[in-house]
This record gives C-alpha cells, structure tokens and sequence, in this order.
C-alpha cells in the first residue's frame, strides 16, 4: 500500500485501465455487487464514448477517477472507516460523467440529416427528364431545387430530420405535383412514391366585358333589317329576350329609317287616297287636294315618329319599341300588346308610364291645326286625333304579337 502512495495518479489509472473489476480490489471494502456492476456498466459507457469522441476526454474522465481515488488513499488514516462513502462519491462522478457523454451522443445520433430519394414519371410510368424538383420546409424559406436527368431520378441529402418538408414538382407540358408532408428520421433513407405527372389541361381564357353599348348597336343592326314577308318595314320592334337599350342617337336614326323608307311613302300615298274618298280633312276633291292630303298624312306621321319616337324618348330615358313577348297565355299576350301604348320600359330596364308614345300623339295632333283646313281645326281635331293614334298603337301592337312576329324576317330569315 505505501508503493501506491509514491505515485497515486498513475497507480490508480493502471488500476482502471486493465480491468474495471481491480477498481474494487480495495481490501476490507465490502462493496455491494450490484454497485459493482454499475461502476462498470457506467466505465464501459465511457470507454465507448472516449474512443468515439477523442482521446483526450478518454484521459480527462480517467485522470478525474484517478485524482480521487488517490486523494482520499492519501487520506485513509482518517476516512478508512468512510470507505464506502468514498466509493460512493467515486459513484457519483462516474455516473455524471456517463450521463454526459450518454446525452451528446444520443444528440448526436438525433441530429443525423438524412435522405430524400425519388424518381418523377408520367401517368404511363415513364420517366420525365427536365423536371424541376422543390424541396422546402413550410415553416421556413429553406428551399433546394434541382433537375431530374434522363432516368428522372433526384435525390436530396442532409435533410433535416424530424422537419415537415414538402416537394414540388414542375415540368412542360405537365400539370405541377406537390407531395404531402414528408418528414425523415435521424439518419433515414426514404423513398418517395407516386410521384406521376398528369399531363396539363388546355386552359382557354375568355375575357367577358359587357358593353350595352355595343350590344345594342349589333341589335340595332338586326332591327333595321327586320321586314314584314321581307319587305314592309318592322324597325320598331324587339324580338331580343333582354335587349339593350338604344342610345339617342340610334333613337333619332330609327325614327328618320323609318319616314324616309319608300314603302313608308307608298303607305302615306294609299292613306291620303282613301282620306281622299272620304274627302276628310275637307280640303275638297282633285289633285290639288290629294296633294293637300298626302303632305298633311306625311307631317302627322313624320312629327308623330319623330317626337313619340326620338325626341321624347331621348329626353326621358324611355325605349320606344314594342317588345315582342311570345310566350305565356293568349290573355297575358293580349294584356302585353294592349297596354304597351300606355307603359314602356326605361332605359334603366324598368317599365314606367310611356309619356313618350302618349306625348308623341297628343303633341303630334296639336301641330296638325297648323296645316288643317279650318274647318277642322280646334280642340276636337287634337284630341280625335290622339284617340285614333292610340287606337292604331293599340291595333298595331296586337298585330305585332300575333301576326307580324311571324311573317318578319329577322337578320335574312323568317322566324
């Protein structure tokens, strides 16, 4: 024992270093086994971890057990009858220091990258060259990218472990694919499956952009062709399901297609014959009073059109056309067609009285005691006038939804 004393460092490390079981070859110690056992459970420990790690901790853990060990033999004069105590602390420091290195190689192990393998293919299981591979972690802006070669194969290394990832793969002519969460462990080699390419759906864009203005002007067009068995003129009726409304100048066209159509002239002519026969207004017989006849049918009709058909309508937002409803029960198509010389739909679309086509007669027989013979001049001519204006509305309508609607032939054709 005093041979020990002459150099305890080295005799205490040649006693751990051999064989951890001379470590308790202390006579007169009695030592439990099972404490024993752990000693040597534990020096193993950290055998193991010196030689991972380096060999200066190895010499570090060793010299720490050996620096106590010959410390207290020094001290064994007072503390042999604490000998357990001594191996108890020795227990102590051998368990702390396998802890430690215990608890850096399991964070070792833990923070192992692993790997990201895969191969992208289409629908038909070929391989798709070319492809733009996305891995990136959603929580963060860590993003890698790379391009699948021939064989479409890709492979991502040092992936961080026990992190939600996400891969994305883009390629031409293909739809993009995004996998679900991935996630690897420490050191895991994965695989991921199904990675197949649809191929990308042709996408039509269409740009929708509502101009009434245009809208009406391409109905505009179609209603200014629209003639009874192709040739008695049928301007002011809309056979459009929701028509656009017409802007004054189109108004003002209308009103001027129709006064100035030839077969609006033959009409006046046929008119002032038969005014004529019944000699009214009373202009007298002979073609100087035909003539007399003609010019007062044609003003009453041209100031009739012009002012219940262009002028009032422009100032008061309202559509002078009838609208040809088609559908529904003969009595609602009657109703429809009688009370349109008394309601017209506005310009906003809503229906409202038609001080238009009423103001239009009225006005239209107050300028006819302008040019009457006196003898019919006065309060009966404006208002006999405007009664039988409205009565020929009322007709005229009835005709429209009826008759008419189906000998008109609308953009060339006959409906």
């Amino acid at each position: 024992m005093r041979s020990m004393r002459s150099s305890p460092i080295s005799h205490q490390l040649s006693r751990i270093t051999p064989d951890c079981n001379l470590v308790f070859a202390v006579p007169n110690v009695p030592f439990p086994v099972s404490v024993r056992c752990h000693l040597r459970s534990t020096l193993s420990t950290l055998d193991t971890a010196a030689r991972i790690h380096s060999i200066k901790f190895n010499h570090l853990a060793r010299i720490a057990i050996g620096i106590f060990l010959a410390y207290t033999e020094e001290k064994d004069n007072r503390m042999s009858i604490f000998s357990p105590i001594r191996y108890a602390i020795l227990l102590a420091i051998a368990s702390v220091l396998s802890l430690t290195v215990h608890g850096q190689s399991l964070e070792g192990k833990q923070s192992k990258p692993g790997k990201l393998v895969g191969t992208v293919t289409d629908v038909n299981g070929d391989p798709v060259p070319n492809a733009t591979v996305v891995l990136e972690t959603p929580e963060s802006n860590d993003r890698r990218t790379l391009v699948t070669p021939e064989s479409g194969f890709f492979e991502f290394t040092d992936v961080k472990p026990s992190t939600p990832h996400e891969i994305k793969v883009r390629a031409k002519d293909f739809a993009d694919w995004t996998s679900p969460t991935v996630t690897v462990d420490p050191g895991q080699f994965k695989i991921v499956t199904g990675i197949q390419l649809r191929i990308e759906p042709e996408r039509t864009t269409v740009d929708v952009h509502y101009d009434p203005v245009e809208v009406a002007t391409e109905q505009f067009k179609s209603e200014e062709r629209q003639r009874v068995f192709g040739i008695i003129p049928n301007f002011y009726v809309s056979y459009e399901s929701d028509p656009a409304p017409l802007t004054a100048k189109m108004k003002f066209k209308l009103a001027l297609k129709v006064s100035t159509d030839p077969v609006t002239a033959a009409g006046v002519a046929l008119i002032s014959a038969s005014r004529q026969a019944a000699n009214t207004p009373k202009y007298g017989q002979g073609w100087g009073a035909y003539g007399e006849r003609f010019g007062s049918t044609a003003a009453d009709g041209f100031s009739d059109i012009m002012i219940g058909g262009a002028i009032l309508p422009s100032l008061l937002h309202q559509d002078p056309r009838y609208f040809y409803q088609g559908t529904g029960t003969t009595g609602s198509r009657v109703r429809h067609a009688m009370f349109s010389p008394f309601v017209a739909k506005g310009d906003n679309g809503k229906w409202q009285p038609n001080y238009s086509s009423l103001g239009g007669d009225l006005a239209s027989s107050a300028l006819s005691n302008l040019y009457y013979p006196q003898a019919n001049r006065g309060a009966g001519l404006v208002f006999g006038n405007f009664a039988i204006g409205t009565a020929e509305r009322i007709g005229a309508s009835l005709a429209q939804e009826f008759v008419f609607g189906k000998f008109t032939r609308r953009g060339g054709h006959m409906k």
